[in-house]
């Protein structure tokens, strides 16, 4: 029979690291499945970085404010709100909200809004009644118009 040879420290340690190295040191741990539907995983979603830009001109507010006001309301009883209530009457869009028709009374008028109502008339326009701050006079705004 062949001599039995011990294998020393340093051989030892030689076969242990070629094995490191081969199969590696990480610990294969399996994940454990706990639900009995597959959800794919959630991968990279890079942004997109276009070749060219697919619109020429930037599209344009649907409504300024010389959209949202179509012209002043000069009725009798227009102008009766005006002198009693400080109030002023304009004919807007029918897709302008409140907040869009104080926005552009004070932006062609340089007036304030305290408070504005609106309603859908029969013809299908939208008339707004603005009533403006105390300090603001509706007679000299509506002078100013160029409606009285």
């Amino acid at each position: 029979m062949a001599p039995v040879v011990k294998k020393t420290d340093a051989v030892k340690k030689a076969a242990a690291a070629k094995k490191a190295v081969l199969k590696g040191t990480a610990k294969v741990q399996r994940k454990v499945i706990t639900s009995t539907t597959f959800h794919r995983p959630k991968t990279l979603r890079l942004a997109r970085v276009p070749k060219y830009v697919r619109k020429a001109v930037a599209k344009a507010p649907l409504l300024d404010q010389f959209k949202v006001i179509k012209f002043p309301l000069n009725t009798e009883t227009a102008m009766k709100k005006v002198e009693t209530h400080n109030t002023l009457v304009f004919v807007c869009d029918v897709r302008a909200n409140k907040k869009q028709i104080a926005d552009a009374v004070f932006k062609l008028y340089q007036v304030k809004a305290a408070n504005v109502n609106t309603l859908v008339r029969p013809d299908g326009t939208k008339k707004a009644f603005v009533r403006l701050v105390a300090d603001a006079d509706a007679l000299e705004v509506a002078n100013k118009i160029g409606f009285i």
